[in-house]
C-alpha cells in the first residue's frame, strides 16, 4: 500500500526510472548514419583511418587522384560491379538574395547515386551545377556559388530534393583533388574487392557504412553520447540520493511502528527485512510507472537533443527492449540503496526508545554518520587538488563532477552537526514566541531538519556548480582568445563556415595533414616561406629536422623544419606556406582576418561593413559570408556554437537535478507537514490562530530552504574553487569563480515557494477538535 511514509521514496525512483529510461534509450539509439549517396551501394572503400584517438574525429588519410584512379580501374575489372564512384565532396554554397543559403555547403560530383533529378538534367560543363529545387532557381538561370576561392556565376541545369550542390565528376576532382572513398554500383564480391584494396582501405558493407558519416555528424553524436551518459550517471546520483534522504525521514516518522514490533519480539533482522520488501515493493511498483514515464519522453527527447545539436539531423529512437528492462531493474535497485542505511539504523532502536513521547534526539550525528561524512569530505578535497592538477578538460570536467558529488554527500551527512549552529544564527534577528517556537522546534529534531534540508541541498549545489562552471569556463576561454589577437577588430565569417580567398586573401589558412599516419592540425601564413615548416612550442622535438606530411589531397612531401612559430590566433602544430595549403587544400576557409587597430578606425560592430585592404583582408570584400565584429565580439563569437552545446547541456543537466529536487522538496515539506498535524492541533488548542500556525509553519519552512541553500551553495563552491585553478593553467592566465547570481535566485525562489505551497495549507488543515 502507497503510504504517505512511502511517497517520498515513490516518487524519487518513478523520477530516477523516468530519467534512466530516456536517457539509456537515446543513448542506444545513437548509432552512426549511412550517408544518403551511399545507402544504394552495397560495398563501399573508404581510404585508411587515421591513427589517431576516437575522439579526435580525424578524416581518413586521402589518397590522391593517382591513387585512387588506380583502385578504381582494378575495382571496376571485377565481376558485378557496373560503376566505381570517387566521393569528393568539398565546399560549394549557394547565395540567395545576399545571403548565403544555411544548411547547404556542401558540394559533391554527380553520379547515379548522388540524388534524384526532379528537373533538368545533369551537369556536364565547367560551369554547369544542379541545386535543390527549394532554392527557388529555375533551371537555366544563373546562380552565385560561393567556394573556396570566392563567389562565381553558375549555370542551373537541374534540381534535385536533397540540400546539397552537384557539378561534373571533372569540376569535383579538380575542386577537391584527394578522395576518401569509392563506392561501388552493382553487386560485386566483397572478398574479391578486399583482395583487390588490401591494406590501401578498408571495405565497408551493411552498417559499417556508417563509418561514412561526415566527422561533424559523429562528433555531434559523441557529444550527444557523453550527454547521454552523464545524464544516467547524474540522474542516479541525484535520485539515490533522494530516495535515501526520503527513506530515513520515512523510517523516522514510523519509530512508533517500529517500536511496536520490537516490544512484541521483532528481532532487528526481520526490522530490517521488513523495510527491505517495502523498498523493494515501492521500487518495483514505481519503477513500472518510471519505465512508462521514461518511454513516452524518449521520442520528445530526441528532438530536443537533435535541436539542441547534440545529435545529427535523422537521429530518431530505437525501441530497445534490453534498455527497459535494465531501466525497470534500476528501480528496486535504487529504492533498496536508498533504504538500506535508515532500515540499519532503525534496526538498531530499542522499544523503549522508539515508543517515547517525546521525539528529541539524543544524538544527531553517529559515529559511522561522521565516519562517512569525513570520508566523503576528504574525498571532496582530493578531488578538487586533483581538478588544479589536471591538464585534460574533460578529465577536469569528471574529476570536478566527481568532487561535488562527494562534498554533496559530504554537506549531507555532517548537517546534523551545523543545524543547531545555523538555526541561532539565522533565528537571532526574530523574537517573540513565533521566532522561539520554530527554534526550539527545531532544535529538538535536527535530524529530521537536515532529512527535510537535503533535496534543497542537492538542487541549489548542483544548479550553482553547473552553471558556475559553464559560465566561468566561457568566461576565461573569451578572455584567453580576446588576449591572443592584438589587433583593433576582426573580419569574420557571417553565415558560412570561413572566409574565401575573395574575402580575405592573406588570412591564416588552417588545414589537416598527416604524419606518420596521424593528423596533424596545421596553418598556412603568407609570411612563411614554401618548401619548409614550422612548429609550435608546444610540438617541438616531435619530429626533428624534417617531417613529412600527407596533404589533404593525398600528396606527400618531406618538409624541413627551420625554427618554432610565435603564438598565434590560430593553434596548430606546424605552420606551413598559405600558397601550400591552399594548392593542397582546395576547400580549406579561414576561421577570421585580423585588422591593426590603425586601420579599423573604430567602426567594428557586428554588421558586415567594407574593410580596408590591410593584414590581407582585401578592398572588395564581397557582402555575402562577412562581417567586421570588435575583438570582444570575436572573442565571444568564435566560441558561440560550443558555448551553446554548453548551455544546452546545462538546462539538461540543471532540469534533471534542480527539477527532481524541486519535487523532492515539496514531496518532503508535505510528508513533514502530514507528519506533525498533531503538534499544530495542540497549538491551535492552546490559543493560536490560523494565521499565527501558518506564520509557524512557513518561517520553519523557510529557515529549512535556507539552511538547506546554505550548505549546498558551499558545497559548490569549494567545488568550484578547485576547477578554477585548472582552468587557470589551461588558458594561461588568472581565473575567477563567476557566481551565477540569478540563477541561483531563481533556484531559491523556486524551493521556497514549493516549500511554502506543500506545507502551509497542510498545516491549515489542523482543527482543535479534530
Amino acid at each position: 500500500m502507497l503510504t504517505r511514509d512511502r511517497l517520498g521514496t515513490f516518487v524519487a525512483v518513478v523520477l530516477s526510472t523516468a530519467i534512466v529510461t530516456a536517457a539509456l534509450l537515446a543513448w542506444a539509439s545513437a548509432r552512426p548514419r549511412v550517408p544518403d549517396r551511399f545507402a544504394g551501394l552495397g560495398v563501399v572503400v573508404q581510404s585508411p583511418a587515421a591513427a589517431n584517438p576516437a575522439e579526435f574525429f580525424a578524416e581518413p588519410v586521402p589518397w590522391s587522384a593517382a591513387t585512387a584512379r588506380r583502385l578504381a580501374d582494378g575495382l571496376a575489372a571485377l565481376p558485378g560491379v557496373t560503376a566505381v564512384v570517387p566521393d569528393r565532396p568539398f565546399y560549394a554554397q549557394p547565395v540567395r538574395s545576399g545571403r548565403p543559403v544555411a544548411g547547404s555547403t556542401t558540394g559533391y560530383a554527380w553520379a547515379p547515386n548522388a540524388g534524384r533529378l526532379v528537373a533538368g538534367h545533369p551537369p556536364a560543363g565547367e560551369r554547369d551545377v544542379v541545386v535543390s529545387a527549394r532554392l527557388g532557381v529555375p533551371v537555366g538561370r544563373d546562380i552565385t556559388l560561393l567556394t573556396a576561392t570566392g563567389p562565381g556565376s553558375w549555370r542551373v541545369t537541374g534540381h534535385v530534393d536533397t540540400p546539397a550542390v552537384f557539378v561534373a565528376g571533372r569540376v569535383a576532382e579538380r575542386l577537391q583533388p584527394g578522395v576518401r572513398a569509392l563506392g561501388i554500383a552493382g553487386h560485386p564480391d566483397p572478398d574479391a574487392v578486399r583482395a583487390v584494396v588490401g591494406d590501401s582501405g578498408r571495405v565497408l558493407t551493411g552498417a559499417a557504412r556508417g563509418a561514412l558519416e561526415p566527422r561533424a555528424d559523429a562528433r555531434t553524436r559523441w557529444i550527444g553520447t557523453q550527454v547521454m551518459s552523464a545524464t544516467v550517471a547524474l540522474a542516479g546520483f541525484a535520485c539515490v540520493f533522494l530516495a535515501a534522504s526520503t527513506s530515513a525521514f520515512a523510517v523516522n516518522q514510523r519509530r512508533r511502528e517500529i517500536g511496536l514490533l520490537r516490544a512484541v519480539g521483532a528481532t532487528p533482522r526481520q526490522i530490517r527485512s521488513t523495510l527491505y520488501r517495502s523498498a523493494l515493493l515501492v521500487g518495483a511498483a514505481a519503477a513500472a510507472l518510471g519505465v512508462a514515464v521514461g518511454a513516452a519522453a524518449a521520442v520528445p527527447l530526441a528532438r530536443f537533443l537533435v535541436g539542441a545539436g547534440f545529435e545529427p539531423v535523422g537521429f530518431t529512437v530505437r525501441w530497445e527492449p534490453w534498455v527497459l528492462a535494465a531501466a525497470f531493474a534500476a528501480g528496486p535497485v535504487v529504492s533498496l540503496l536508498g533504504a538500506a542505511a535508515s532500515a540499519r539504523r532503525a534496526s538498531r532502536i530499542g522499544p523503549l526508545e522508539a515508543l517515547r513521547v517525546a521525539e528529541v534526539e539524543n544524538r544527531p550525528m553517529s559515529r559511522p554518520r561522521w565516519i562517512a561524512g569525513l570520508t566523503a569530505a576528504a574525498i571532496g578535497a582530493a578531488a578538487g587538488v586533483g581538478t588544479a592538477a589536471t591538464e585534460s578538460v574533460s578529465d577536469m570536467a569528471q574529476v570536478a563532477l566527481l568532487g561535488a558529488m562527494a562534498l554533496v554527500v559530504a554537506a549531507a551527512l555532517l548537517a546534523p552537526a551545523v543545524v543547531p549552529l545555523l538555526v541561532r544564527v539565522l533565528l537571532w534577528p526574530v523574537t517573540g514566541i513565533t521566532g522561539t517556537l520554530v527554534r526550539e522546534s527545531v532544535l529538538a529534531g535536527v535530524r529530521r531538519a537536515a532529512s527535510t534540508a537535503a533535496p534543497v541541498l542537492l538542487t541549489m549545489a548542483f544548479g550553482v556548480f553547473v552553471a558556475g562552471t559553464v559560465q566561468t569556463s566561457a568566461t576565461a576561454y573569451a578572455a584567453r582568445r580576446a588576449a591572443a589577437v592584438p589587433t583593433g577588430a576582426v573580419l569574420i565569417p557571417d553565415g558560412t563556415p570561413g572566409l574565401t580567398d575573395a574575402a580575405a586573401p592573406g588570412a591564416p589558412l588552417p588545414t589537416e595533414v598527416y604524419v606518420a599516419g596521424a593528423a596533424v592540425p596545421a596553418v598556412g601564413l603568407p609570411s612563411q616561406p614554401p618548401g619548409a615548416a614550422l612548429v609550435s612550442p608546444a610540438a617541438a622535438g616531435r619530429w626533428g629536422s624534417s617531417v613529412t606530411v600527407t596533404y589533404p589531397d593525398g600528396v606527400r612531401e618531406t618538409l624541413p623544419i627551420t625554427g618554432t612559430a610565435p603564438p598565434g590566433p590560430v593553434a596548430a602544430d606546424l605552420v606551413l606556406a598559405r600558397g601550400v595549403v591552399r594548392a593542397h587544400d582546395r576547400s580549406a576557409l579561414a576561421p577570421a582576418a585580423f585588422i591593426p587597430a590603425s586601420a579599423a578606425g573604430g567602426s567594428a560592430s557586428d554588421a558586415p561593413v567594407a574593410v580596408p585592404a590591410v593584414s590581407g583582408v582585401s578592398d572588395a570584400v564581397p557582402a555575402a559570408g562577412t562581417a567586421v565584429v570588435s575583438v570582444a565580439a570575436y572573442a565571444r563569437r568564435a566560441d558561440a556554437e560550443e558555448d551553446r552545446l554548453v548551455w544546452s547541456f546545462t538546462v539538461l543537466l540543471l532540469g534533471l537535478s534542480a527539477g527532481a529536487g524541486a519535487l523532492a522538496v515539496a514531496n518532503t515539506l508535505l510528508m513533514a507537514t502530514r507528519h506533525r498535524i498533531r503538534d499544530y492541533r495542540v497549538l491551535r488548542l492552546a490559543g493560536a490562530t490560523p494565521r499565527q500556525v501558518a506564520l509557524t509553519v512557513a518561517l520553519e519552512s523557510t529557515l529549512v530552504v535556507t539552511i538547506g541553500a546554505l550548505l549546498g551553495g558551499a558545497a559548490a563552491m569549494l567545488a568550484l574553487i578547485g576547477s578554477t585553478g585548472s582552468l587557470g593553467a589551461q588558458v594561461g592566465t588568472e581565473v575567477g569563480v563567476v557566481v551565477p547570481w540569478p540563477l541561483t535566485a531563481l533556484m531559491l525562489a523556486s524551493c521556497l515557494l514549493l516549500a511554502l505551497v506543500a506545507s502551509v495549507p497542510a498545516a491549515l488543515t489542523a482543527r482543535p477538535g479534530a
